[in-house]
């Protein structure tokens, strides 16, 4: 099952001191092991754009629509057998402490997952 795991800041990050996991350890066993299908880190929220249509309207503006102090900072799809391998694998990204990951998985065509 494929999976789109959002990786996004978080204003509580974890206050364990003990050793952090490295994220290129991380991206290099998931890769390995074919669970990792794409990712990549995203440019600040000042570089993006928000594009809206109201009322046949196209708005466009600079930054996330909404003021926010949490953000989406990078993304990986995975593909995991089910939503508990895909939490195992989100548990052992760096960001699981210092930021949160969302896990959502594809739709189908019918909308449910895929």
């Amino acid at each position: 099952m494929k999976y789109m795991m959002f990786v996004c800041s978080d204003t509580a990050p974890d206050t364990d001191t003990s050793d952090w996991p490295d994220i290129e350890a991380w991206v290099a066993e998931n890769d390995a092991r074919g669970r990792r299908l794409d990712g990549d880190a995203l440019a600040p929220t000042s570089a993006a754009t928000t594009v809206r249509v109201r009322n046949g309207e196209l708005l466009v503006s600079d930054g996330p629509f909404t003021e926010t102090k949490e953000v989406i900072v990078g993304y990986d799809v995975l593909d995991c057998a089910d939503l508990d391998e895909a939490i195992e694998v989100a548990r052992a990204h760096p960001m699981a402490r210092s930021g949160r990951l969302e896990l959502r998985p594809f739709a189908g065509p019918d909308g449910t997952p895929a």
